[in-house]
């Protein structure tokens, strides 16, 4: 039988599907991502090195805020984000997280929770790259479940007095603002805007990790840091909120783990039939092509879901179970593709130049952060049963 595809990377013609602009985006980004970012991968992450210049470069691009309207960010689709950060993880998912975080926790609130003023002060800097942001919500016993944070706000004259330690935040050594959430007197918990010479406040680089190691990773340190009343973000809506920013995160890492699994598998279809064994090249073996088509069949579901998820969001319909389900999904996935193509590779899997280990290293933090796995198991549970099981 003889199949005719135009492209065989792509059976179910996603790409067909994408609008002009959104192809234009997709390739922008993936030439972006090839020629500056992928050459110099490898070192930055074995001298856990992130350049924040960086994100002059993302933000010149309009890779930064890139679905928000005006103020200088693109205004572009949510299918189009999704792209973006499918071609950053493919590279490193360090990268990913740093776009993500910048775009979906920290101009996103602000976009979405902040005044006319704050939104004309930061969102321009935040979009150009000019300012780096992070996200305060986790903390050393606050991880799945966020609502235990500890960290204080106090009203005080004019502003208020925050007080807590924050762990796990990305970006935090290099940030210039912080959005740090804390409960008040009432245990209501609203987000405020802090920014990086802002007395009392300190960071320290987590250095000691084994995974995610070009991410800039820190704490954050808050003792009686002082801020005027109008750092206060004033449309929060307590942890509604707090989640809406999560999803943003979790819809680009749905895209961003197939990105790093593509490129997982690419590179692994490349090994196996340059390969020889037996005098004949690994991908004329049976068990060979049937783990390749495995991978290329989880990736092509997993790509195509995250573009109806996409189209979804831009028709502004309810989607924050479909996010679950491929956050969930498209993570445990990707992790075990990658774990899979180390093992096709042999004692070259986990060879640096291959950037196979590198990549299983990352998705195992990935499959982690904005939500495990068994948590997002069971906000679908609660979903379809009407049971909480928390």
């Amino acid at each position: 039988m003889n199949i005719q595809i135009r492209n065989w990377k792509d059976p179910l013609y996603l790409d067909d599907n994408l609008s002009i602009e959104e192809q234009n985006i997709s390739k922008t980004a993936r030439d972006f991502c090839k020629s500056v970012l992928m050459p110099r991968v490898i070192d930055d992450n074995k001298n856990k090195f992130f350049e924040k210049d960086l994100f002059k470069e993302f933000g010149n691009l309009g890779f930064l805020g890139s679905t928000i309207k005006d103020y200088d960010c693109p205004g572009a689709s949510y299918v189009s984000y999704g792209l973006i950060t499918k071609e950053f993880e493919a590279i490193d998912s360090s990268y990913r997280s740093a776009i993500s975080v910048q775009s979906s926790l920290v101009m996103f609130p602000i976009f979405k929770y902040g005044s006319d003023s704050q939104k004309n002060k930061y969102l321009p800097s935040l979009a150009k790259g000019k300012i780096v942001g992070c996200f305060g919500l986790t903390e050393s016993e606050a991880g799945s479940d966020p609502s235990s944070i500890k960290t204080k706000v106090v009203k005080k004259n004019n502003g208020y007095v925050l007080n807590g330690n924050k762990n796990w935040i990305t970006n935090a050594p290099i940030a210039d603002i912080y959005i740090i959430w804390a409960k008040d007197e009432n245990n209501t918990v609203n987000g405020y805007i802090l920014e990086k010479n802002d007395k009392g406040l300190s960071t320290l680089t987590i250095d000691n990790k084994l995974s995610l190691l070009l991410s800039p990773t820190g704490q954050i340190h808050l003792d009686n840091v002082f801020i005027n009343e109008d750092r206060k973000l004033p449309l929060t809506k307590g942890w509604k909120s707090i989640f809406a920013c999560l999803n943003m995160a979790r819809y680009g890492i749905s895209w961003g783990t197939m990105g790093a699994a593509e490129n997982i598998w690419l590179n692994t279809k490349s090994y196996v039939e340059e390969r020889i064994m037996f005098k004949d090249s690994l991908a004329s073996k049976q068990l060979v092509q049937k783990k390749l088509a495995d991978m290329q069949t989880e990736i092509t579901l997993g790509l195509n879901a995250c573009f109806q998820l996409g189209k979804l969001m831009d028709e502004k319909k309810n989607v924050d179970i479909a996010i679950s389900m491929l956050k969930r999904n498209n993570c445990s996935k990707s992790l075990k593709i990658a774990r899979k193509a180390r093992d096709m590779l042999g004692a070259n899997g986990i060879m640096e130049e291959y950037h196979i280990m590198r990549h299983l290293i990352n998705l195992e933090t990935v499959n982690t952060y904005e939500g495990t796995e068994d948590i997002h198991s069971l906000i679908l549970g609660k979903f379809q049963t009407g049971i909480s099981a928390f």
